[in-house]
């Protein structure tokens, strides 16, 4: 099985996150970055997939070369290969032209993603590269089972779950529940320095939005306490102040 684990380079969440020129970027000083989670999540169930001479796992990341150090990470937890779109990810519907663009040079069995970003928490991508590859795409899989070329894939809905079965070639979004993330040992982290790392140009893509600026929270303001029996007041609040009825 030769299967592709897409990964984003995303900001440690203990970061503390400012903007800067007139808020329209995010100022990366001091910032540590790390795997995307639900990312690391699609590369255990990948190496496991794979584990046992069963098949190969590659890496991808649209990202400038500051990335490099998250792919070798991933290099590092067990994948095999990994391959670097030279470009910065101006958003989901570039970054997923360039993953459609790279897996159709290969024949990949099965694509797994993150379920969403931490960052900008779009779950757009999937969607995406499932319809510019056309194969069917799963955008929040909670458990992943391959068996010959069919994939068992489950996924919340509401009041309930779904069990969909799917001819492969498939992406798949993961998210908790379909493995637990897996831990560099110092084999794995001695190995990934010779593993091959590909530097791939990215293909043209139209702007079809692009961020005007940034906007931190409000800040949390006051809590006005209302006695449990006090029930007038809590409308009156509620009305006047709060003004959601």
């Amino acid at each position: 099985m030769n299967i592709l684990v897409c990964i984003s380079n995303v900001p440690d969440t203990t970061s503390k996150i400012t903007f800067s020129d007139g808020n329209t970027s995010l100022n990366t000083s001091g910032i540590q970055y790390i795997i995307n989670p639900y990312d690391e999540i699609a590369l255990s169930k990948a190496i496991g997939l794979a584990e046992g001479g069963k098949g190969t796992v590659t890496v991808l990341n649209v990202g400038e070369a500051g990335t490099e150090a998250t792919i070798r990470k991933a290099l590092a937890t067990g994948a095999d290969e990994a391959v670097r779109i030279d470009a910065a990810p101006r958003d989901g519907w570039f970054v997923a032209h360039q993953i459609a663009s790279y897996a159709k040079s290969r024949s990949f069995d099965l694509i797994l993603t993150g379920s969403e970003s931490i960052d900008y928490n779009g779950a757009q991508v999937t969607a995406f590269v499932g319809e510019l590859l056309g194969i069917p795409s799963v955008s929040i899989a909670k458990k992943i089972e391959i068996n010959g070329g069919m994939a068992t894939v489950e996924q919340e809905i509401e009041g309930g779950k779904e069990v969909l079965s799917i001819p492969l070639p498939l992406i798949a979004g993961t998210a908790e529940g379909v493995a637990e993330p897996r831990i560099p040992n110092m084999r794995g982290i001695m190995s990934a320095r010779t593993k091959p790392l590909a530097i791939v140009e990215p293909v043209d893509v139209p702007v079809l939005s692009s961020i005007v600026r940034y906007e931190t929270p409000e800040p949390r303001g006051t809590v006005t306490w209302v006695d449990a029996g006090d029930i007038d007041k809590l409308v009156d609040l509620l009305r006047h102040k709060a003004r959601v009825i």
